[in-house]
């Protein structure tokens, strides 16, 4: 079953969200200037990318962190290609932050030649998916099917904003010497966010004294995200996001695709995943037990 058209915009071999984009706005992104102080977070979708932009928000903006400027994520941490709010990237003061969902072909010229930095998540794609099928059913922008199966096939299948998974974490993991860029394991942010975010600040050039870590770690957990109406999207419109249908921050968990999948599912996940998924430089996480 092929994904609706009134929800999905094919362009250059890819997905996207139909409403929120132009095929002449994401050429127009090749070219998109950027500058050495620029910081992109980039991922496939459902990979964490609201609680990594919350990080980078919390790690560069004090006024987040003390909670002296109520701006939320969308403002603090905008999408590159779903410019939604009209905000002027151009003449945005530095440091600029941006999250994407591009793969690497139709990624910005400048981002390939090493200027700015690329901060790169990347989740258990079993559990991307069942995030993708739940978030699928509260997006008004995305058609919801209820039959979870159709949508595995499609996401087998790249047929899902994104494109296929594999082809999304190779695109960006084969440039990695080409890139300024920093790997993160959703996983490993889950087990150990403190580390994680060291890492962050490591490699941002960010020092922040022990007590601002242990806030922005603290602000960044999932229950404080669920409740801070900067990060849980819930000031979104009814039109984009219909909460009846249940939280745009659901679970947050690892391993959650065993709720949901059957042992046949996985089975053929596998045999079209697998195979690929060995030859990536991680090492993934299936379950909350695993060790990484």
């Amino acid at each position: 079953m092929e994904p609706s058209d009134k929800y999905l915009l094919k362009h250059k071999g890819c997905y996207f969200v139909q409403e929120a984009i132009t095929p002449e706005y994401i050429d127009s992104l090749e070219n998109f200037e950027i500058r050495d102080s620029d910081i992109f977070l980039i991922t496939f979708p459902k990979s964490g990318t609201i609680w990594t932009q919350n990080i980078l928000s919390l790690i560069l903006h004090e006024g987040h962190r003390n909670g002296t400027e109520d701006m939320d994520l969308l403002d603090r941490v905008p999408w590159l290609e779903y410019n939604v709010r009209n905000i002027d990237y151009v003449n945005r003061p530095s440091p600029r932050l941006f999250a994407t969902h591009l793969p690497y072909y139709l990624a910005p010229k400048g981002l390939k030649m090493k200027r700015g930095k690329v901060i790169y998540v990347i989740r258990n794609p079993k559990d991307v998916l069942v995030s993708y099928y739940h978030f699928s059913k509260v997006s008004v922008k995305l058609e919801e099917v209820e039959d979870f199966e159709i949508i595995m096939e499609r996401f087998l299948a790249g047929k899902v904003v994104g494109n296929l998974w594999l082809d999304h974490v190779e695109g960006w993991s084969s440039q990695r010497d080409n890139l300024n860029i920093l790997f993160l394991m959703y996983e490993e942010m889950k087990k150990n966010l403190r580390s994680s975010v060291l890492k962050i600040c490591n490699f941002l050039g960010r020092k922040l004294t022990e007590e601002e870590l242990d806030d922005v770690v603290d602000k960044a957990s999932f229950d404080k995200m669920s409740a801070d109406s900067r990060t849980n999207y819930s000031t979104t419109p009814p039109d984009v996001l219909d909460f009846s249908k249940g939280c745009f921050l659901r679970k947050g968990t690892i391993g959650d695709w065993k709720n949901m999948m059957t042992v046949a599912q996985s089975e053929r996940f596998d045999s079209v995943f697998k195979e690929r998924m060995e030859k990536l430089p991680f090492k993934f996480c299936w379950d909350i037990s695993d060790e990484l």
